[in-house]
């Protein structure tokens, strides 16, 4: 039973993951901030949060759960649903962020490593029904998977910060 609820847990979030990773390879360009500043004078978003980044995982989030929609039977707004909640809620942490005055890349623990399944479940409810316990999983799973992931990427010399 816990090992199908991790299973289930797993698949469902997998586009939100998959939009939250790809910006790190496809990044770069034009800021989605437009480089403006806030009230407070600081970056909206930071230059870190980028239009070709944001569309890119968008497109591949949305991707990824269109095929988990034909395998699994999600309905077929599953992928751009969770896609597009996970990619506004990393910007929702990237503006947070910023008012608390950290540049692109400083690190805020929890914040960092939930922002964007905050978002991704917030917009599957649109579509979805989900359990308590699904959230729950999706919750305490995703921190390890997000420290161990960005981990790889630094080793890889995809991301300057290993969080």
């Amino acid at each position: 039973m816990m090992l199908q609820l991790l299973i289930d847990a797993l698949k469902f979030i997998f586009p939100a993951y998959c939009a939250n990773a790809i910006p790190v390879v496809t990044g770069g360009g034009y800021p989605i901030d437009f480089g403006k500043n806030f009230l407070d004078g600081r970056p909206i978003f930071g230059k870190n949060k980028t239009f070709q980044g944001f569309f890119y995982g968008l497109a591949v989030g949305a991707a990824v759960g269109l095929v988990e929609s034909i395998v699994f039977g999600y309905p077929h707004l599953f992928g751009l649903m969770l896609s597009l909640g996970a990619l506004l809620g990393d910007l929702t942490g990237a503006f947070v962020k910023r008012r608390l005055g950290l540049a692109p890349g400083d690190m805020l623990p929890v914040i960092d490593q939930i922002d964007f399944i905050v978002g991704a479940i917030l917009f599957s409810f649109f579509i979805l029904n989900l359990s308590l316990e699904l959230i729950l999983v999706v919750l305490i799973i995703t921190p390890p998977i997000h420290l161990l992931t960005n981990f790889v990427a630094h080793k890889l010399g995809l991301k300057t910060n290993p969080w």
